[in-house]
């Protein structure tokens, strides 16, 4: 039985692909448009995906969408009532956003091989959002059991969902609507403080290590905690209503999100920082601020939910859920002691949860094995690739497996920085050693090299270690499997001055434990490393210069031409500086 799950008319729109239950193939559309957080219909993905599977759209059993633009009709409509006036402009683009969902037959039926709309229709499932998020998470864990959480800006009405999971069931306990949302308080925030994009509240969580959290008190105005059921509410005076809309698609199918912050949030924090603005003390003690206070509402939720199921595994999903450092906390500030966060937690993730929500929840079928790899995207092999240079007429060497983790790892060594194309790419929003960029994170000055040569991104954002998985307890104070670069944990003081490139201000790392069963290559690249230098770890960032990571070996190549970067492999083929 084939499900294809997709994503659609929403950021970070994506396609997945389960052959009875087992995730064969999903990637973010974006990997093929070279278009951030793209958000239209997922095409080349859903094309990309057949492809894989070997099958045409007609050999496609279920369709899962994870939109449902009729869950909480109810609530909309009390919402309207009560916010009447500017409200309807915002109805009216989101009527349009339900419109094309309550449609995709249409765009289906522009697929080779596609059978009659009627019958495409009577395929597709619409799942919820949140509810896709929390399938995302629990039905791809190892937990017969486990509480659940799915929090975001928005999604079907709902910015945070919690329930429990247990065997192929998911029950849902209580949920938070819009406006009241965590990722809409990040984000208001994360535009005061300067940085007004989609998808820039990572750049808030790497500032906040450079400041105190001195306003957190002031931020208990804003973002009231509930202890009565365990949830939250904005105290939406400080942010602009609603009822205007939050993030818009147009014809581009970039997502914007709009100005969220009202004037009196402004009067109380401060006036919004300007692009040329430098950031002050105060911006970094305010995003130390907002990143501890989003800590302990993560924190609140938990604790209330574990007292609630007397679990000790939690599946989280959801863009919050990319908070890596609160992440790496929760077992140390909760009552949980497992946690499980897919390689995609955020919307992409969607189209793998809508899937699997099909299979387990409404077909009633039994779970397959956990996930444990995000290696899901696309693939090419030597022959390709060398087909490929030599129609750019790029001199290049081929080398045996043995040959290429020597020669790389001796140009790490000597200060190289190396574009790693390696197998199948990631699916989510980390490099997980496929798509990379790599460099020895011995080096004091491996930042200023990166930023210098390739990033040119903004020097308080950390860069992350890649470590063989039995030696995490040597370098980290906490111990986990973390295969999806999920968590923050603490670096040993002792190991400090040892892998200073990776190593936040704080004397925290982004943790990513390299399985040899899972991803043998790249683990027999770090341990090669390790037998020359004593050190089992890699610094490890996304192939990409300004850009979604890169897809292929042409993404690659052009990223390699216009930056400095010192060396490309792509699979056995090694491309150099010097020819």
């Amino acid at each position: 039985m084939y499900i294809l799950g997709i994503n659609a008319y929403h950021a970070d729109s994506s396609a997945a692909i389960f052959k009875d239950g087992i995730m064969i193939a999903a990637t973010e559309e974006e990997r093929f448009r070279r278009v951030k957080h793209w958000a239209g219909f997922p095409s080349m993905a859903v094309q990309f995906c057949l492809d894989e599977a070997g099958i045409t759209l007609a050999e496609v059993d279920h369709i899962a969408i994870g939109r449902d633009p009729s869950a909480k009709f109810r609530n909309k409509i009390l919402y309207l009532l009560k916010n009447p006036g500017g409200g309807w402009n915002a109805v009216i683009d989101r009527l349009k956003n339900a419109r094309k969902v309550s449609s995709l037959e249409d765009e289906f039926m522009a697929f080779k091989g596609a059978p009659d709309k009627a019958v495409i229709k009577s395929k597709i499932h619409q799942v919820e959002h949140h509810r896709s998020h929390l399938a995302s998470a629990f039905f791809a864990s190892p937990f017969e059991e486990a509480a659940l959480v799915s929090i975001d800006g928005s999604g079907d009405f709902t910015t945070t969902m919690i329930g429990v999971g247990k065997g192929n069931k998911i029950e849902v306990l209580d949920s938070v609507d819009f406006p009241h949302s965590v990722g809409l308080f990040y984000t208001a925030f994360t535009q005061l403080l300067g940085f007004p994009h989609y998808g820039d509240e990572y750049k808030v969580m790497g500032l906040a290590p450079y400041g105190e959290a001195k306003y957190v008190d002031k931020l208990r105005d804003v973002l009231l905690f509930d202890n009565s059921n365990g949830l939250f509410t904005l105290n939406l005076k400080y942010f602009r209503s609603g009822k205007q809309g939050i993030v818009s698609y147009g014809d581009d199918h970039i997502p914007v999100v709009a100005p969220l912050y009202s004037p009196y949030m402004e009067e109380q924090f401060g006036a919004v920082r300007k692009k040329e603005e430098p950031l002050s003390q105060y911006h970094k003690d305010m995003a130390a601020s907002i990143q501890r206070i989003t800590e302990e509402l993560i924190f609140h939720i938990l604790n209330h939910l574990q007292k609630r199921t007397g679990l000790s595994a939690v599946c989280i999903a959801g863009g919050v859920a990319q908070n890596s450092v609160a992440n790496g906390k929760i077992t140390r500030n909760t009552g949980f002691k497992q946690v499980y966060i897919p390689s995609a937690g955020h919307d992409a993730g969607i189209s793998m949860g809508a899937a699997l929500y099909v299979h387990n929840q409404l077909l009633h079928q039994p779970r397959a094995t956990p996930i444990w790899s995000a290696y899901t995207g696309s693939r090419f092999t030597n022959e390709a690739i060398e087909a490929y240079l030599k129609s750019r007429n790029i001199a290049y060497a081929r080398y045996s497996d043995e040959e290429l983790y020597e020669i790389v790892a001796n140009r790490l060594i000597d200060a190289g920085v190396i574009g790693w194309f390696n197998g199948r790419a990631e699916f989510g929003p980390r490099a997980l050693g496929a798509r990379s960029i790599l460099a020895d994170p011995r080096r004091q000055d491996a930042k200023e090299l990166l930023n210098s040569k390739i990033k040119r991104r903004e020097s308080f954002r950390p860069f992350a270690p890649s470590i063989l998985k039995e030696y995490v307890s040597a370098y980290f104070e906490v111990n986990d499997d973390v295969p999806f670069m999920e968590k923050v944990f603490p670096i040993k003081p002792e190991m400090h001055a040892s892998i200073p490139a990776v190593t936040h201000v704080d004397g925290t790392g982004r943790l990513q434990t390299v399985d040899k069963a899972v991803t043998p290559r790249y683990y027999a690249l770090i341990d090669a490393f390790r037998r020359k230098t004593g050190v089992p770890i890699l610094l490890n960032t996304s192939f990409n210069e300004n850009e979604p990571i890169v897809n292929s070996p042409e993404n690659a190549l052009e990223c390699f031409l216009r930056t400095n970067m010192d060396m490309l492999v792509l699979e056995n083929c090694v491309i150099t500086r010097n020819g």
